[in-house]
């Protein structure tokens, strides 16, 4: 059964809690923080329905949408017309997105509950950067990706600046100027390809350039590395990371929830449906070099995470080295690591925002998030510190968990194409189960200020825990629970680059 302009409810969906809201008096703060979760609600419901419809044999063709939007010459004097189309499409890579974001949109709305002040202002940008998410995973046209993509910015800029901690304006800015780079460096990328094809439909796209004869070898390469960098800020690719910790740091951790749950994760989406969509056989001369950056990113990020006094700098720096597995995976350009970088795309949006919830629930209670200072939870918040096990178990690989397969598939995809490189790259992994289970440690068994005179979580509190760890694992067991709607577009990856 096909359901009519149902990407466009899902994408748009938000815009019905952002009109009651705007019509809520700000000082009805329980009304408020209700109809901010409740409006998360009917895209978690509609992507669902897209995922449990697709699964059970329904044709992407269905619920793609195009409609006439802008239209740039008049065709009856000029033989060439540049237009651009409302295009909304999905495949299995793009529904699985959509269903992580509405998921964790719900999640972290029912975890926005530790937001001090101005709840109206709050929950009308978190709507917003949602509308954005959505956009960037159903947009047909690199146009309207690029709108997307531009609108999760602005919200996401005033979140971590109006509701952040300390050095928030800071971290706000430095987020603004380093995305804003990036977002440049895309707008050109895109114009070019308009100007010079004359289309910016991505499926149009990825037939047109592969016929050699279109672009010089060159100009591909160009564009390509151009690529790397817009999307590698976003990512993040050492060295353009340094934002990223700042804002791990400082953002409200529900905000953080879905910045490393998902924004992070349009970068990897970026170079994945781009950057080898267009660009297979560029992509594969690079391959070597992707490699060696995800390598990079794995050991800076996880020697640096194992030097951290503070637990958030420590998950901050855990989020740069499990990209770097996103990059391991798509630098062996084979299915399995193609699939272990789409796998470790999920685990980690899933991992990074049961972890950031924990650390809102450690500084609700304490207000601090220094390992030194949270030493004894196992006694104060038993319930806690189990959760807390669990997320660091998830993200060092343990068997049975969505970590492990991540991983498993990324390295073994390396070792198949560079062995030796596939090796150095596994100290990584020994590297992030010390600093986990020392940070771990330290906050469950340390001595430190924590009480038995703090409540542990709270019901609410463990609605989104439960959900997260259930996921985690019901991954790590079976694993084709996403993987069979990866089939097609792993083919399609992989024939690009010739395997």
């Amino acid at each position: 059964m096909t359901f009519p302009y149902l990407l466009t409810l899902i994408v748009f969906s938000p815009l019905l809690g952002i009109l009651v809201l705007a019509f809520t008096p700000k000082t009805k703060e329980s009304a408020i923080k209700l109809i901010g979760v409740l409006a998360t609600i009917p895209a978690l419901i509609l992507t669902l329905y897209l995922y449990i419809a697709f699964q059970l044999g329904a044709k992407l063709s269905d619920f793609a949408e195009k409609v006439s939007w802008m239209q740039f010459a008049n065709p009856e004097v000029f033989n060439s017309v540049y237009s651009v189309n409302y295009e909304l499409r999905a495949d299995g890579f793009s529904i699985l997105m959509l269903v992580l974001t509405a998921l964790l949109s719900t999640l972290a709305a029912i975890a926005s509950i530790h937001i001090k002040k101005e709840w109206k202002g709050y929950f009308i940008l978190f709507l917003l950067l949602q509308i954005g998410m959505f956009g960037v995973f159903a947009a047909g046209n690199l146009i309207l990706f690029f709108i997307f993509f531009e609108i999760t910015l602005i919200p996401t800029f005033f979140l971590i600046g109006k509701w952040g901690y300390a050095e928030k304006e800071k971290a706000a800015l430095s987020f603004l100027i380093y995305n804003g780079i990036g977002s440049a460096i895309l707008l050109i990328v895109i114009m070019f390809l308009f100007a010079k094809i004359g289309t910016t439909n991505i499926e149009a796209l990825m037939s047109i350039l592969s016929n050699k004869a279109i672009l010089s070898e060159s100009t591909k390469m160009t564009l390509l590395i151009a690529l790397i960098i817009a999307f590698g800020v976003k990512l993040p690719i050492f060295p353009l990371h340094s934002w990223m910790v700042r804002v791990h740091v400082e953002a409200p951790p529900s905000i953080v929830m879905l910045h490393a749950g998902i924004l992070l994760k349009i970068g990897a989406y970026g170079l994945i449906k781009f950057g080898i969509g267009f660009f297979p056989e560029q992509f594969q001369s690079l391959a070597t070099w992707v490699a060696i950056l995800g390598v990079i990113n794995l050991l800076y990020g996880a020697f640096l995470a194992l030097i951290q006094t503070d637990f958030k700098k420590v998950l901050a720096y855990s989020s740069i080295s499990h990209m770097g597995i996103v990059l391991i995976g798509l630098g062996a350009i084979n299915s399995a690591g193609v699939q272990g970088a789409i796998f470790q795309v999920v685990s980690h949006g899933l991992l990074a925002a049961l972890l950031f919830w924990l650390v809102s629930i450690f500084y609700q209670r304490y207000e601090t998030t220094k390992l030194a200072e949270l030493g004894g939870m196992a006694r104060a918040m038993p319930v806690t510190a189990g959760f807390l096990l669990v997320g660091a178990l998830g993200s060092l690989g343990l068997p049975g968990m969505s970590g492990f397969i991540a991983e498993f598939m990324s390295f073994l995809g390396l070792f198949k194409s560079m062995p030796i490189l596939a090796a150095v790259g596994c100290l990584g992994i020994i590297l992030t189960a010390v600093y986990l289970l020392r940070a771990v440690l330290s906050i469950t068994f340390g001595e430190g200020k924590t009480t038995n005179k703090v409540k542990d979580m709270e019901t609410i509190e463990k609605i989104p825990a439960v959900i997260l760890v259930c996921l985690i694992v019901a991954i790590g067991v079976y694993p084709d629970l996403i993987a069979s709607g990866l089939t097609n577009t792993i083919e399609t990856i992989v024939i690009g680059l010739g395997g």
